[in-house]
């Protein structure tokens, strides 16, 4: 197994008294995080943490990164613990993610440069192609409202239901204009969606999920978001004013480097395709 730290939220308190840090007491505070430290960033396991664990083995030391990271399994304690300090980077999400994320939960998080693209897909247990998905059909989706309205139009841009004009990343299943094969949606947390694909017709599953579900997005999805001038790539992100950290300018250089993108190529085939 990996040399990885790997936390849930229940455990994120243990993890900021290791670190030696208070929440309450940083979250207030707009100083720059301590650079002498080792780098810790926050990922999710699949293909994050991967890639970041790549980087840790092979490129770090030669550059003098002091390299930690920990791995998370949902989508909102790495930018709570960005944000207050706990880690110093996160790195699991998109632009519209993280632009909802701060809107709502006022945060301060800003992305330092993206890495990869890991395409949305459909997936089913019961059928072989999106065309065989039976009226009334339930298809499971994200319930958080990005991933939300991207699975929904990966289904609109396959014909498979029609959106409401200009409705953008806060589309629901309520801006659905054309339903011919009068599908129903289950929402659910996003990275319940493939383990509900034995309850339900099909299911909508971020890239890190269908991975970590032994899925293979290049392989098994039934639709695939295509990656031209898609705007959901996942980059390296810090809370505001620790962009220039001298250890996240290392790392940014480091995720984005030949190495890496071979690497991302070789492991992935294509089910994680590097923005860089």
């Amino acid at each position: 197994m990996r040399n990885t730290v790997k936390l849930t939220t229940a455990a994120l308190a243990a993890g900021a008294l290791t670190l030696g840090l208070s929440a309450c007491g940083s979250s207030d505070s707009g100083s720059a995080s301590d650079t002498s430290g080792p780098l810790v960033v926050a990922a999710s396991p699949t293909p994050h943490a991967e890639i970041l664990n790549f980087v840790k083995e092979n490129l770090a030391k030669k550059a003098g990164l002091d390299l930690e990271v920990k791995e998370f399994t949902d989508y909102v304690t790495p930018n709570t613990a960005t944000e207050d300090g706990s880690v110093d980077a996160n790195y699991f999400q998109n632009q519209p993610y993280l632009d909802d994320f701060n809107k709502k939960r006022g945060t301060h998080i800003a992305p330092v440069v993206t890495v990869h693209l890991e395409p949305l897909g459909l997936y089913s247990h019961k059928v072989k192609s999106a065309d065989a998905l039976k009226s009334g059909a339930t298809i499971a989706v994200p319930n958080d409202s990005v991933n939300e309205a991207r699975a929904l139009k990966l289904l609109a841009a396959n014909g498979l239901i029609t959106l409401k004009d200009g409705v953008g990343n806060e589309a629901t299943p309520s801006d659905i204009t054309k339903n011919p094969k009068n599908l129903k949606f289950k929402e659910l947390e996003a990275a319940q969606t493939p383990r509900s694909l034995d309850d339900v017709d099909a299911a909508v599953v971020n890239g890190n999920y269908a991975i970590e579900a032994d899925l293979k997005p290049a392989k098994d999805a039934l639709v695939l978001e295509s990656a031209k001038n898609n705007p959901y790539g996942n980059f390296l992100a810090v809370k505001e004013g620790n962009q220039d950290d001298p250890r996240v300018k290392k790392l940014a250089k480091l995720l984005t480097s030949p190495e890496v993108k071979k690497f991302i190529q070789d492991k992935y085939a294509g089910s994680v395709i590097a923005s860089f």
